[in-house]
C-alpha cells in the first residue's frame, strides 16, 4: 500500500466522524421519535443514542482514530499482517459508509454521516480496487469478518469509555451544584 492511503484514510475517518459527531445527537433528539413511530424495531436504538451527547460521542470517535492510527502506523512501518489489517481496517469504514447510505434510503431522509458517506464513496471504492490487486478475494473476506468483529468490539468499548467521561462530567457538575 500507499503511505498517502494511510494518510488519506485518516483524513476520510475525521471528516466523516466529524459530521456525525455535528449532528448526531440533535439528529436523534429531533427526529428519533417519529422515526420510532415508523420503524419500532428502532425503539431500542434511539433510546440508546438519546443517551449518548455530542462529548461521549466526540469521545468514542476519537477512541476509535487512535486504533485507526495505531493500525495505520502499524501498515507504515511494515509489520507481520500489516496489510491485512490495515486492508480490514479500511474495508469495515468502507461498509459503514454503505450502511449510511442504506439507512437514508430506510428512512427517506438525511441521517447522520450521508453526506460525507456519499462524497466519500468514490475514494473508498478507488481504494478497495486497490486492496484487490493485494489481496485475495478469500483472505479479503476473512480479513473483513475479523474486521468487523474487532470493530464491533471497538465500538461498544468506545463507546462505554463516552458514557464513562459523560457520567464523570455530570457527577463533577453534581458535585459542585450539591457544594453551591
Amino acid at each position: 500500500m500507499n503511505t498517502i492511503l494511510y494518510i488519506l484514510f485518516i483524513l476520510a475517518f475525521i471528516v466523516h466522524d466529524g459530521e456525525e459527531i455535528a449532528v448526531v445527537h440533535k439528529w436523534v433528539m429531533t427526529h428519533g421519535n417519529d422515526l420510532c413511530e415508523k420503524l419500532p424495531m428502532l425503539r431500542r436504538v434511539f433510546n440508546y443514542l438519546r443517551k449518548l451527547n455530542t462529548k461521549a460521542f466526540a469521545i468514542a470517535a476519537f477512541e476509535e482514530l487512535i486504533v485507526l492510527i495505531g493500525i495505520s502506523a502499524y501498515a507504515y512501518i511494515g509489520g507481520p499482517y500489516a496489510i491485512e489489517l490495515w486492508s480490514a481496517a479500511f474495508m469495515v469504514f468502507s461498509l459503514h459508509l454503505i450502511v449510511h447510505i442504506g439507512q437514508a434510503i430506510v428512512v427517506r431522509g438525511y441521517v447522520p454521516g450521508l453526506v460525507t458517506s456519499v462524497l466519500l464513496l468514490p475514494f473508498a471504492f478507488l481504494v478497495m480496487q486497490r486492496i484487490c490487486t493485494t489481496i485475495n478475494a478469500s483472505q479479503l473476506v476473512i480479513w473483513t469478518v475479523v474486521g468487523v468483529i474487532f470493530m464491533v468490539a471497538n465500538l461498544l468499548f468506545a463507546h462505554w469509555l463516552g458514557f464513562r467521561q459523560k457520567n464523570r462530567f455530570l457527577d463533577k457538575r453534581t458535585k459542585e451544584h450539591i457544594l453551591i
